[in-house]
């Protein structure tokens, strides 16, 4: 089940609408989930920049052992390979041991506050371990004798270990790798393990989104990437509306580097409208970056990247009076929630009521809440505005990665793959195998009976833009 939102502002009186969507029976919850994934993937939600990868496999891998109150569970543990939607290759680890990796699953480049990383104290940990170890260190024999592994290291040995290293900070698992040497370099990962500060993205725009009037040059709008240059492609109706992506001296924009401040330039004479500036570029994906899916696959974190597409955009609208909001949202698991950024750059006041709270925007002002959702909880809001302004905002607030006690006590962690999972004593690289960890082919329903059974009597939020008692109806 989702809650489906839907806000729409109007010059007259505006009414903002959240349908909670309430599901009877187990197989209209697997549906639903099923479309909010179809929807993310096909690109109808506004991600947050970056690259954006499809997972192809658990590539390179060992055996695991995870412990727990009803036994023992061998595992796949390795590196997965996802390929990026206009070119490039990635490379991740999974820390989120406890959810299934859903074959085909699309995934967006993800700020750690956006996952289970973001309530973890242990993440720089993670980061350090995937800079010094396995694929970023690719001299085996040079990172045996650094961990003191006898007999040195295969790759499947290095990444099995390396991926051990990971669960015991990204889960807090208790887990060992079945390979003695494997299980050598996991120790010495976590133990010398030290906190790295969060990496930035390969490409993002901030603001996401901004508002004003016309006649006005909107912005700015920062580029932020690790790409040396970004090519800049404006609003798909420039020619016809007149919208031109400017610098700060009015001068046309088609490349811009990190750092660079892009403008909106909007006729005086253009009509309430809404437009967007997309920026895409070529780059490696910085190590230690989060990948989430909206399927509710596993997490990852990159561990190698190729020179791979990356891309992100930003929207402007404009009125002539009024209120003119620009919306935006994010992840945010600290608080168990989703953070909606409102800005107003109109001449009156905007103000809105969420979940029975009532906030005021004045003019030129700018506020960030938090709608709280429960974990697991898919959410799927459409906010419309003056112009044509709409955006769409859908996702799955995944950001736990341990059951509770009570889960646990009937739960069992497997790795499911082609061939079968590694056994005692060997290892393999396979070209088509996907693990899933906790899945079987039941775990699409399984998810959605979970989910039904969470969320039935879910709660209600309305946002209603208010004007004054002089404003006929």
């Amino acid at each position: 089940m989702f809650s489906a939102f839907s806000a729409r502002f109007t010059r007259g009186r505006a009414t903002a609408r959240l349908a909670a969507v309430t599901l009877v029976s187990a197989l209209a919850a697997a549906g639903v989930m099923a479309g909010a994934a179809t929807a993310a993937a096909d690109g109808t939600a506004r991600s947050q920049g970056g690259a954006t990868a499809t997972i192809g496999g658990l590539k390179t891998y060992g055996a695991a052992v995870v412990h727990g109150d009803t036994g023992d569970q061998e595992i796949s543990a390795g590196l997965f390979e996802m390929s990026v939607d206009g070119g490039g290759t990635l490379q991740t680890y999974c820390i989120d041991l406890h959810n299934p990796t859903q074959r085909d699953a699309r995934y967006h480049e993800t700020p750690w506050s956006g996952t289970s990383l973001g309530a973890n104290k242990d993440a720089g940990r993670i980061r350090w371990i995937l800079q010094n170890s396995y694929p970023q260190v690719n001299d085996l024999a040079a990172l045996a004798r650094k961990a003191g592994v006898q007999g040195g290291l295969t790759e499947q040995d290095a990444a099995a270990g390396t991926q051990v290293a990971i669960w015991r900070y990204s889960d807090g698992a208790a887990v060992d790798a079945v390979d003695p040497q494997a299980e050598r370099l996991a120790d010495y990962l976590e133990k010398n393990a030290r906190n790295v500060a969060e990496p930035q993205a390969s490409l993002s725009l901030d603001p996401p989104a901004l508002s004003g009037h016309p006649g006005e040059r909107l912005g700015p709008v920062t580029v932020h990437t690790n790409a040396g240059s970004v090519t800049v492609t404006p609003p798909a109706d420039a020619a016809t509306s007149g919208v031109r992506i400017v610098d700060a001296d009015g001068e046309a924009v088609t490349a811009a580097a990190d750092g660079a401040q892009v403008f909106f330039e909007v006729p005086e004479d253009a009509a309430d409208g809404t437009a967007e500036v997309t920026v895409q570029a070529s780059t490696t994906v910085p190590v230690g970056r989060a990948f989430a899916s909206e399927s509710r696959s596993q997490t990852q974190i990159l561990a190698g990247s190729s020179e791979s597409t990356v891309s992100a955009a930003a929207s402007a609208t404009w009125a002539k009076t009024g209120a003119v909001p620009a919306l935006s949202a994010a992840k945010n698991c600290a608080e168990s929630g989703v953070d909606i950024t409102a800005a107003n750059e109109g001449d009156e006041a905007f103000t809105f009521e969420l979940l029975g709270i009532e906030y005021t925007i004045p003019a030129g002002e700018s506020r960030t809440v938090t709608v709280p959702l429960q974990e697991d909880q898919a959410y799927d809001f459409t906010i419309e505005g003056p112009g044509g302004l709409t955006e769409r905002f859908t996702g799955v607030l995944d950001c736990m990665t341990q059951t509770n006690e009570a889960e646990a006590a009937g739960d069992t962690t497997q790795t499911l793959s082609e061939p079968s999972p590694a056994t005692e004593g060997t290892t393999t690289t396979a070209d088509t195998n996907l693990a899933e960890t906790g899945a079987s082919s039941a775990t699409p329903l399984i998810v959605g009976v979970a989910i039904a059974l969470v969320l039935i009597g879910g709660a209600a939020l309305v946002l209603v833009k208010k004007k004054e008692a002089t404003t006929q109806d």
